[in-house]
């Protein structure tokens, strides 16, 4: 904190110029540096231009008061964090209520106790430190990981492939103690690979990153994941069928969000589907204004305790894979954000031995 109170600047705005000289003076002798301004208008001009860690704002100024001044910088993405704490005669609850409406931390009534403002801008002035500090570690934790994720993804890819050919070099041969090294390296690699790649999706979901909502087909989508998971699912003997009409309504969706909801919703069924049953596919606009896609298993279905936690982050479901296939617990969690910020909705329909039934409901595009 010591090394804080010597190096904070605080913009100080208020009309009266003997007000801002006593504010100074108050603040100087704690060793904060000050930023004196006496119109509003010319308050967000200053935060732009230079580095400020607290407002002490007055409510009531002529031409533009201390809420208008508050809600611009609370308009500004870059100034969301800066606390602002008004100062003014009046101290009727609606204008308290106002000042915290309108974005401010705090509230101190004139004429101020000097020991009760001093307190208060140290204490959101250590808030506003720590928030800072933790920003910081989570951006240097995400772009830590990120690399590392990134090399491991890169390494593992090549791993993959080069497990995949000796996997097939060694069942030629015909000898049982390859096979089964190669068949473990095989599994191993795959399930490492589809962690990593999942938790970068999971990565990019958390950052929100920017969606561009757009008219796509719905059907396009669908055929071209269930395309990419036939010899997955020709590998257990399983028949997908598909009923994917050509005129079925476009709808509107971000194209890579859409696909990576699609692609996990068409591998789990493969994923989860014992050898030798069916998966169905289906599309079909309805009365509200929504384009329906279902998947449709016959799987082991999930208990009411899957329910609770369907859309969790790394939560292991029930269901086991049938075919020793990689599950992460984090596919269903980023489809559902991604399907959430297209505006759209995705449930499950199942019951424990009945298979599961995944709706995917999205706007139809105009």
């Amino acid at each position: 904190m010591s090394n804080e109170k010597f190096t904070a600047r605080i913009l100080v705005v208020d009309d009266q110029e003997s007000n801002v000289r006593v504010l100074e003076a108050m603040l100087s002798k704690c060793g904060f540096q000050t930023v004196p301004v006496t119109r509003g208008e010319d308050a967000l001009g200053r935060i732009m231009a230079e580095t400020v860690d607290l407002v002490l704002l007055d409510a009531l100024m002529p031409g533009m008061d201390g809420f208008e001044v508050c809600r611009l910088i609370r308009s500004k993405p870059e100034l969301a964090e800066i606390p602002i704490i008004f100062l003014s005669a009046a101290d009727e609850k609606a204008f308290i209520v106002r000042a915290l409406e309108a974005g401010a931390v705090d509230y101190v009534t004139k004429p101020f106790n000097q020991s009760e403002l001093i307190s208060r801008v140290r204490t959101h002035l250590a808030l506003k430190q720590t928030r800072d500090h933790l920003r910081r570690v989570a951006e240097d934790k995400d772009e830590l990981l990120g690399i590392l994720t990134h090399d491991l993804k890169n390494h593992l890819g090549g791993m993959q492939m080069s497990a995949q050919l000796l996997h097939d070099r060694a069942s030629e041969l015909t000898e049982p103690r390859l096979t089964r090294m190669s068949t473990n390296i095989l599994n191993a690699s795959n399930q490492m690979f589809a962690f990593v790649k999942e938790f970068l999706a999971n990565t990019a979901a958390d950052r929100g990153y920017a969606l561009n909502l757009e008219v796509v087909s719905l059907a396009s989508a669908a055929s071209a994941a269930v395309q990419r998971y036939s010899e997955a699912a020709l590998r257990k003997a399983i028949v997908i069928q598909e009923d994917l009409p050509d005129d079925t309504p476009l709808v509107l969706a971000d194209r890579g969000a859409l696909d990576q909801v699609i692609d996990n919703l068409v591998s789990n069924a493969v994923k989860f589907s014992p050898p030798e049953k069916s998966i169905w596919v289906t599309i079909g606009a309805s009365k509200d204004g929504m384009v329906e896609f279902r998947i449709r298993d016959e799987g082991p279905g999930f208990d009411v305790g899957d329910h609770a936690k369907m859309f969790a982050r790394y939560r292991r479901l029930s269901a086991k894979p049938t075919a020793g296939e990689p599950s992460t617990g984090l596919g269903l969690s980023i489809a559902k954000r991604h399907v959430d910020n297209m505006n759209g909705q995705l449930v499950c329909e199942s019951e424990p031995g009945k298979g599961a039934t995944f709706v995917l409901r999205l706007p139809a595009g105009q």
